[in-house]
This record gives C-alpha cells, sequence and structure tokens, in this order.
C-alpha cells in the first residue's frame, strides 16, 4: 500500500485522520504541523526512514499523508487535493471553528477509502491513466495503418492483374479480328 496514513488540521488542531498501519507516523505529523512555516499556502514533502510525509495547506487546511518512498510526489499529492476538496465541500465553513477530531467519525471512513484508492488502483494517477489511454490509441492506428497498408498491396495487385487483362484484350481482339479476316477471306475463294 502506497498511502499508509492521512489528517487534515486546521493548524495544529487535528480535525480527522487515519492511519492504516500501527506506526509512529501520528507522532510524528504532529510534529511536522507545529513546525510548518507560516500560514501561507505549500506543499512540501518530508523524509522520515523509508516514508515520505506529504503536506499540502490551503486556506489555513492543512492536509497531511504518509506513504511509502517508492510512491513518488504525484499520487500522494493527487490525493491530499482530493481529500482537501472533499473535506471542504462536506464540512464547508465549519472547518473554521471546529474542535479536535470533531470530524473524525465520519471523514475517516473518506481518508480511508481514498488511501486504498490512490494506493492501488491504477487509475488514481491521471498521468499512468493517459499513457494507457494513448498507448492503447496508439495501438488502434497501427492496427488501422497496417489494415491500410494491406488494402494498399491488394490494391496494387489488383491494378496489376487489370492492366495485364487489358493487355490480354486487346491480343484478344487484334487475334479475333485476324481470325475473322482470315475466315472472311476463306469464305470468298470459297465462293
Amino acid at each position: 500500500m502506497a498511502i499508509l496514513y492521512a489528517l487534515v488540521a486546521r493548524g495544529s488542531v487535528v480535525l480527522a485522520e487515519f492511519s492504516a498501519t500501527a506506526t509512529n507516523a501520528s507522532v510524528i505529523a504532529r510534529q511536522i504541523l507545529e513546525k510548518l512555516p507560516g500560514n501561507h499556502d505549500s506543499h512540501v514533502s518530508y523524509s522520515q526512514d523509508r516514508y515520505i510525509f506529504h503536506v499540502k495547506r490551503t486556506d489555513g487546511l492543512t492536509v497531511l499523508c504518509m506513504a511509502d518512498d517508492t510512491a513518488g510526489r504525484r499520487i500522494p499529492f493527487a490525493f491530499l487535493e482530493d481529500i482537501h476538496q472533499r473535506f471542504v465541500r462536506t464540512y464547508g465553513r465549519a472547518v473554521l471553528s471546529a474542535q479536535a477530531y470533531a470530524m473524525n467519525d465520519e471523514f475517516s471512513r473518506v481518508l480511508s477509502q481514498q488511501m486504498e484508492y490512490y494506493s492501488n488502483d491504477p487509475n488514481a494517477d491521471r498521468i499512468n491513466r493517459l499513457k494507457g489511454e494513448m498507448s492503447q490509441v496508439r495501438n488502434v492506428m497501427i492496427e488501422n495503418i497496417d489494415k491500410v497498408l494491406e488494402r494498399g498491396d491488394r490494391l496494387e495487385l489488383l491494378v496489376d492483374k487489370t492492366a495485364n487483362m487489358q493487355g490480354n484484350t486487346f491480343r484478344f481482339r487484334k487475334q479475333a479480328r485476324r481470325f475473322r479476316s482470315t475466315v472472311w477471306w476463306r469464305n470468298v475463294k470459297l465462293t
């Protein structure tokens, strides 16, 4: 599993969190929340052992996740963006005055589902999904080009056969005229 821990906080007040494994991620996440510089929007990543903590702060709301170092940055930040949008859409302005863990009962399920989705579903990564779609389109185009080339070869063969038949037609017509002329002269001599 790529994403193992996630939380949503306002400043250093944790509003919702979910952990897929038994780690000290919660303690480290709180330390990161306390040490985040300023109140302005940011996207940062912190390394701890073989895990990376990805943090997205927007409009005073901080979304954080812990992922394997093999997950890269694209998938975790896509996860964070999705969680931020879902959280704001679900709770709106209530976030500004909520108590610690006020949204944990409801939103921890969402965190769990989205962690599962972004960790295991190949469609979660838009770029990989687009690459897959582009690969499929490329394969279809190659097949179509091959079919057109086959048709072209068949058309060339057909054109060659047509030219050959046309030549045979002219020879047949010439021989038919000669034969008719020969038969006519033979008939004339007999009469």
